[in-house]
């Protein structure tokens, strides 16, 4: 017996025992209702969906084709259609996540306005936006849900037997729209505690999996931004702990963090860390320390700054704003410790932010961590900050002078030029893009692939177009022609906005709670007919 009818059997139950109290409810309605809010708490979506996340990373330890991918989001109803689409289009949401970008909380969501990316937004908007995202697809699958009662009933209508198995067999089926998001948390947005307390807050709202970055938190800068700058390894782990502590407090057992570092691109650190012995983690950490070893206290000036490192007394580098320095190429070494200490102390995947997309670059410190952690997997950032065009045609470039070829014919700082979108060198490059994702998942232990800010671009760009059109020559035939018509041939469930917006779930409801009476929407003169 399918689900719903095992709900519809139980509330009829229900029905004889209260009597009077459950006077006019049908039993099959409840169930409905019922089975269109599948997840009753956050709590609910954690748990479920740290399974699927969890289940996928055993598969891709098995086979690493079998990789993830998400897009970033900043409104629920972005997130909503992303699932949509990816069932109209695949016909599954498996494998398929959403990501929660701080950068565009920051940009899109603060009440101070557009802010950059440096935990200056408010930390209660992160875990509003993932309750936002689930409230979200929640509807998605009541609504889909709905439009199947409502087949399932004109089968019954018709005495439709075949349909209404096939229906039935799609209820009993159904694919929730609902998917692990991948949450930003930024640096914890304060100390250990006030980690701890926000990582709560997330994971009430949903989240199954906390990303968390390794830098400063009142210093943070986006990751493809200068002037970012880290912490000591024990600092960082207290997080990783806190962040643990409330998975584990909420229940959420099987919770994933996500350990982000950014030593690649980070040159300096506020603090020298603390030291009991030669050799150990803060020892390590001081070891990349920039600076002049010196011989007696005549080499001190007033304010300067003295460790004792590699059994050698180090004064580091000290800028005008108290910060400190690390040597010059030491960025990858500080990634494949920062990675190999985080696994060793509770994160689950890595976040290794890069300055280009680079498989090579990605497997070089990838297959160093391995020595250590051979499981390890990353989360990947296939950021928009990336000239992806241009880095990939140089990539080609170089492949192809070091292979000998002759490349008179293009110029290397101008490969981003329209002349060059049709010679072979270019289509060599989109290929590699095109296999990017498949290629480092296979080569550099990506596990996850996401593109943090795609939906700030797309309204960018899609608006840009429309403003051009409507506002220019075309007037309204620039929205006919460049939306509407595109969404009615497209089969885009957005053009029919009021059904989007909960319109005939509401007239469900009233059918449901007033029988005939009800005053319904969805009449012959509602305008969405026309579609």
């Amino acid at each position: 017996m399918s689900t719903l009818n095992k709900d519809i059997d139980a509330i009829a139950t229900l029905a004889n025992e209260f009597g009077p109290a459950f006077e006019g409810i049908n039993p099959e309605y409840a169930a409905r209702m019922r089975a269109q809010n599948r997840f009753r708490t956050g709590l609910d979506i954690a748990r479920y969906t740290a399974d699927i996340m969890r289940k996928d990373m055993a598969e891709y330890d098995a086979n690493s084709a079998a990789y993830t991918q998400s897009l970033g989001c900043w409104h629920g109803f972005i997130g909503q259609q992303k699932l949509i689409a990816i069932k109209k289009h695949f016909g599954t949401t498996k494998k398929r996540y959403l990501y929660l970008s701080g950068w565009m909380i920051a940009a899109l969501r603060s009440d101070f306005g557009p802010l950059p990316d440096q935990s200056m937004h408010e930390k209660t908007s992160v875990p509003a936006l993932i309750e936002e995202l689930y409230t979200f697809l929640r509807q998605a699958d009541a609504r889909e849900m709905g439009g199947l009662f409502r087949q399932l009933d004109a089968a019954r209508a018709a005495g439709d037997a075949a349909q209404e198995k096939e229906i039935q067999s799609k209820i009993d089926n159904f694919e929730t729209h609902v998917v692990p998001i991948i949450a930003d948390i930024d640096a914890g947005f304060g100390n250990e505690e006030a980690t701890y307390l926000l990582a709560k807050k997330m994971i009430e709202a949903g989240a199954c999996a906390i990303q968390i970055e390794n830098q400063v938190s009142d210093e943070k800068q986006c990751g493809h931004q200068d002037g970012k700058v880290t912490v000591p390894h024990a600092d960082f782990l207290a997080k990783i702990r806190a962040v643990r502590y409330a998975f584990l407090e909420l229940g959420v057992d099987n919770g994933i963090i996500v350990a982000r570092t950014d030593s690649l691109g980070a040159g300096l650190t506020k603090q020298i860390a603390v030291t009991n012995e030669p050799g150990d983690l803060g020892d390590k950490y001081n070891s990349f320390l920039d600076g002049d070893y010196i011989n007696s206290a005549d080499d001190i000036a007033n304010g300067d700054v003295v460790v004792k490192a590699n059994g050698k007394l180090l004064k580091p580098k000290r800028l005008a704003s108290g910060l400190f320095q690390f040597k010059k190429d030491s960025g990858v070494d500080r990634v494949v410790l920062d990675c190999v200490t985080s696994l060793q102390n509770g994160a689950d995947l890595l976040w290794i932010e890069t300055e280009k997309p680079h498989v090579g670059q990605i497997a070089e410190m990838v297959n160093r961590i391995r020595e250590e952690v051979p499981n390890a997997k990353l989360v990947y950032n296939n950021s928009p900050s990336f000239n992806w065009t241009l880095n990939f045609r140089q990539q080609v470039f170089d492949a192809m002078a070091e292979a000998g070829k002759d490349v008179s014919a293009y110029d290397r700082a101008n490969l981003m030029n329209v002349e060059y979108d049709n010679t072979e060198l270019a289509i060599e490059a989109d290929n590699r893009i095109r296999t990017f994702q498949a290629d480092a998942s296979r080569e550099a232990g990506i596990f996850h692939h996401l593109i943090t800010l795609p939906t700030y671009h797309t309204a960018a760009l899609s608006t840009d177009n429309l403003a051009k059109e409507y506002f220019g020559d075309a007037g309204m035939l620039g929205y006919v022609e460049g939306v509407q018509r595109k969404e009615i041939r497209q089969g885009i469930a957005c053009v029919k906005h009021q059904n989007m917006a909960g319109s005939d779930m509401g007239d469900d409801h009233k059918e449901y709670f007033s029988g005939d009476a009800a005053l319904k929407a969805s009449g012959k003169d509602n305008t969405m007919n026309q579609f």
